[in-house]
């Protein structure tokens, strides 16, 4: 026990290596501060300018280049508000952007760069134009190398989108932030914090780990708690829904890989080579047909061959004949077999004794007919002499 809580005082006064070479700040414990605020730029903390001209070009595609060419005046005046000069070429298919000597926040000509990269990926000017304030920021996610196979790729991104798009303007609402699907990327603006979840959720749906309707119901439940100031400081896990991946089949499969890798690497190294395959010359003089005569040898082959036709032959008869076979007649169940054929017997044997008993009936019937005698029950005159011929026999 003793050493045990030792352990534990051990752990406990070991400092993490964490800003340990940070010395504290006087703003650091202050209420009054929000340390996640940013700070609109002044021109006044850079009254001098730049220095140095800095440039960022960018290529778009073909099928923008109508669009861009109508919308390029109001992109123009939105950047020289900020001292940024830009320029579009239409014979190399390119946009270019570079410091001018006005230009004051050293910062905007990232978000220059950035705004030529959204018009790139088909986000509307309007909307592109709110990446040059401070509190907005964009992420382009690249979708298409995460998924092989192409009608897979189109499923997924679907799936993304939704129904009539409802996927996309749920997640649209819950992250603050803008969702363009176009092609092989999703170009999102937003916040910080908004922009992480998006990723998260995009990458998780393109590889099939979860469905966005999942994150949907995790991040409406993170919205409803977000607003109890009780529950400020406390963990939130117990409330969150745990969702697991219903195929079996291909977890399973996944576990045995994993276990076939697991045994190939525990595997004993051997520094001596594999042995080495015999060659067709070593089969030859392991069969011995090295030293057979040409003639033997083709005999050998005729005969093999021959070998392989007359299997072929009798396969391929025998499929023939099963055509004309009969099939099988079903079995009948067995299911209270006893007390029916017990039954089964019963009346046969009575059938056979009523046969019996009217085949000797017709038989005695048939030796009386024969026996009578007509003439007997026909009255006889004194005139009329009985002829001398023998009365034909009745028959039935």
């Amino acid at each position: 026990m003793a050493e045990v809580e030792q352990s534990e005082q051990n752990l406990e006064n070991k400092v993490s290596k964490k800003n340990k070479n940070r010395k504290p700040k006087p703003w650091d414990d202050d209420p009054n501060i929000d340390h996640w605020k940013i700070e609109k730029f002044d021109p006044a903390w850079n009254p001098t300018g730049m220095l140095e001209v800095s440039s960022f070009s960018t290529l778009f595609p073909q099928y923008r280049e109508k669009y861009l060419q109508d919308s390029w005046p109001r992109i123009e005046s939105a950047l020289k508000q900020h001292g940024v000069a830009c320029k579009l070429n239409l014979v190399e298919g390119s946009m270019t952007v570079s410091t001018t000597r006005k230009t004051r926040d050293p910062y905007i000509i990232v978000k220059a760069k950035e705004l030529m990269k959204l018009l790139s990926r088909s986000v509307p000017a309007p909307q592109a134009i709110k990446i040059l304030e401070d509190e907005v920021q964009c992420d382009i996610i690249k979708i298409g190398n995460l998924v092989r196979n192409k009608e897979r790729f189109v499923k997924r991104r679907q799936r993304l989108v939704g129904p009539n798009s409802s996927t996309l303007k749920a997640l649209e609402i819950l992250t603050n932030c803008y969702i363009l699907v176009q092609g092989s990327t999703v170009a999102a603006m937003g916040s910080y914090q908004g922009l992480k979840q998006l990723r998260r959720i995009v990458e998780n749906c393109m590889e099939n780990i979860l469905h966005p309707v999942y994150h949907i119901k995790t991040l409406m439940i993170k919205k409803a708690l977000a607003k109890d100031p009780a529950l400020a400081n406390e963990s939130w896990e117990r409330f969150l829904p745990k969702f697991k991946k219903k195929n079996a089949k291909k977890i399973e499969k996944r576990e045995n890989e994993e276990k076939k890798r697991e045994k190939e690497e525990k595997k004993r190294y051997t520094p001596f080579p594999p042995p080495q395959p015999l060659s067709k010359v070593d089969k030859q003089l392991q069969s011995g047909e090295f030293h057979m005569s040409e003639k033997k040898k083709t005999e050998k082959e005729w005969q093999e061959k021959q070998v392989k036709q007359t299997e072929k032959s009798i396969e391929n008869k025998r499929k023939r004949d099963a055509s004309f076979l009969p099939p099988e007649e079903p079995m009948q169940k067995n299911n209270n077999n006893s007390t029916r054929s017990e039954d089964g017997k019963e009346d046969l044997t009575e059938l056979t004794k009523s046969l019996k008993s009217k085949t000797k009936e017709l038989k005695r019937q048939k030796k009386t007919h024969e026996k009578v005698n007509a003439e007997e029950f026909i009255a006889v005159t004194s005139s009329d002499q009985p002829s001398k011929k023998k009365s034909k026999k009745i028959r039935d």
